[in-house]
């Protein structure tokens, strides 16, 4: 439980004694200026002491480790829930920005072959308020380290699958978004390919971003790097996409981390252009990480360049991310890739059938 799971009708109960004004003056300020209400000097003494006492306004977490890496430029926190579940938090400041990398689940039970999240298996799904506080934790630190400068982008692409726990992650989007201020075209939600959850997404009309951690372009090796494909093969992920992008007018980004011998070749990038062209997405090239459970190394960065041109050169959208944190296991894919394993819960992960139902983790 955070403060930040409270709505403002809660704040209207616990001040019920208070001005009229009062809920609606605190809950502004802990969102906007993400401030705790006991440090509001605007509030009465008396009342900051009375809020400091009360336990439905304890924090979601303690952080229990910050790291740095790229010269202080980014930064990774581990952060203890309440429940003795542990998630992770990356804060990447830029020259023109600052962008906050946020989990959705403690853990994940999708199972990507080269995740250090996924090898950890899943826990369960992070509330509306777990995962808002983590953009107010971004905001603060970017407030102590970057003086003026403002939290900008906010990425659901730390430990979990967000259309996997789509009623929290669609909350905790409309929080950020209305109440803390940050525009939808500055929020992205990264997915492995939850078909009914991009519908989900499609019929909502959000704003936001979306992007697709793709990886390969045919099923069969699709599937031997991100399993639920074989629950939502290509066919089923490609015509939800373009109904979404026929729906929202939004452009679709393909996450494609670089894996040598595996993803790296001419026919894979020829097999891409096949699905991008008609969605008119632009692709991310990744170079992949290195995790404990997944051996294979990044492709050499020549090889990524060449695989790019062979993209460009037929029209389509591409970039080449940026490596950051590498050296913290805060980079792309390398999230809970040091953790010790959380203290409470039952792991759940895709390799294991017998222990979980897929449609039940869809929420």
């Amino acid at each position: 439980m955070s403060l930040y799971d409270l709505q403002l009708t809660d704040w209207q109960k616990l001040l019920a004694d208070q001005p009229s004004f009062r809920p609606k003056q605190i809950w502004q300020s802990i969102h906007e200026r993400a401030l705790r209400p006991e440090l509001l000097t605007s509030l009465p003494k008396e009342l900051r002491e009375k809020l400091a006492g009360l336990p439905e306004l304890n924090s979601a977490f303690k952080l229990l480790h910050l790291s740095a890496d790229d010269r202080h430029l980014t930064e990774k926190a581990i952060f203890e829930l309440n429940d003795g579940q542990v998630i992770e938090t990356v804060l990447m400041h830029y020259a023109d920005r600052s962008t906050v990398c946020i989990s959705s689940q403690a853990g994940c039970a999708m199972n990507c072959a080269f995740c250090a999240t996924g090898q950890r298996g899943f826990y369960r799904h992070l509330s509306i308020g777990e995962i808002a506080e983590q953009v107010i934790w971004a905001i603060s630190r970017t407030r102590i380290t970057r003086g003026s400068k403002r939290l900008s982008n906010v990425v659901f692409m730390g430990m979990g699958e967000p259309l996997a726990n789509t009623r929290n992650v669609f909350g905790a989007i409309r929080r950020i978004n209305e109440d803390i201020g940050i525009g939808a075209r500055h929020i992205t939600v990264s997915t492995v390919g939850i078909v009914p959850g991009i519908k989900l997404f499609t019929d909502l009309g959000l704003q936001v971003n979306l992007a697709v951690s793709l990886h390969a372009a045919n099923n069969q090796k699709r599937s031997s790097i991100v399993p639920i494909n074989n629950r939502y093969p290509i066919e089923q992920l490609t015509k939800a996409l373009q109904e979404y992008a026929n729906t929202t007018n939004r452009r679709i980004s393909f996450e494609w981390a670089m894996m040598d011998g595996i993803n790296d070749f001419e026919n894979d990038a020829r097999q891409l252009i096949a699905l991008c062209i008609p969605l008119q997405a632009h692709v991310n090239l990744i170079p992949l990480n290195p995790t404990p459970g997944w051996p294979t190394k990044g492709s050499p960065f020549e090889k990524v360049v060449g695989f790019a041109n062979i993209l460009d050169n037929a029209g389509v959208a591409v970039s080449i991310r940026e490596n950051r944190g590498t050296n913290i296991d805060a980079a792309c894919g390398q999230l809970a890739g040091t953790l010790a394993e959380s203290k409470t819960g039952e792991r759940l992960s895709l390799t294991n059938s017998a222990r979980m139902n897929i449609d039940a983790l869809l929420d």
